[in-house]
């Protein structure tokens, strides 16, 4: 043991070993949490809250004109493609599709209030719509207006979602390295207070380093090849 210990100094081959083995460790981390996803979702759970709460004025005033599909089974339908981890320009989309089909003469001057447009011209638009009647440049220019509103909604919806869904998958996956970490040190260093410690930072700042400790391990190496060459 007292020779395990000893061999932890600042040399250049240990710096990279420590590097390496702190990559493995968040990488191995982020792993078990994406494998828990099997579990309901797991962490791909964390993020679609916003776009409920985001959709919900566009929602509400489809349940009573689709009870076929309304806001529940859409509600179902995001879900399932956030939880699959669609293409979010995919899920805006499919989003935009299913309220636009919700789009009827009695949801419209709801949906144009939650949109801040004409609810006399979205009303008449859905109207004439749903007969096969023509409609005017006016009804077109104010659905053009609802389009751009319920865009940047599911634009704004949909990006902070993903990022607390990113935040929150590398929050548990340090979270686990921390406790690896922790875990190996009791194992290895039994008794010495200070190891213990140093494993348990090092598990702290695995996840973050896991993405550039290769890149990392091999400039440092090159970096130190390269400075010893000018020193001869």
């Amino acid at each position: 043991m007292e020779g395990k210990m000893a061999d932890l100094n600042g040399s250049l081959t240990n710096i990279v070993n420590f590097l390496v083995a702190a990559g493995g460790l968040g990488t191995a981390a982020m792993g078990l949490v994406d494998t828990s996803k099997v579990f309901c979702g797991g962490p791909s759970n964390f993020g679609f809250a916003r776009v409920k709460i985001a959709l919900e004025p566009f929602l509400t005033p489809l349940t009573k004109d689709s009870p076929a599909f309304g806001k529940t089974e859409i509600l179902r339908t995001l879900k399932a493609n956030w939880l699959n981890g669609v293409p979010k320009a995919d899920q805006k989309a499919k989003a935009k599709s299913l309220i636009h089909l919700g789009l009827t003469k009695g949801s419209a001057p709801a949906l144009a209030r939650a949109a801040g447009v004409d609810p006399d011209k979205l009303e008449s638009l859905a109207h004439k719509t749903a007969t096969g009647k023509k409609v005017t440049q006016d009804e077109m220019n104010v659905l053009g207006q609802f389009d751009v509103v319920l865009s940047a909604v599911l634009d704004a919806a949909y990006e902070r979602g993903d990022q607390i869904y990113r935040n929150a998958s590398k929050f548990l996956a340090m979270g686990v390295s921390t406790v690896l970490g922790g875990a190996g040190g009791l194992i290895v260093f039994q008794g010495n207070s200070t190891y213990i410690a140093l494993s348990v930072l090092t598990g702290l700042i695995a996840t973050p380093l896991a993405p550039v400790a290769k890149d990392l391990a091999s400039s440092l190496q090159a970096a130190v090849t390269a400075v010893s060459a000018l020193k001869r």
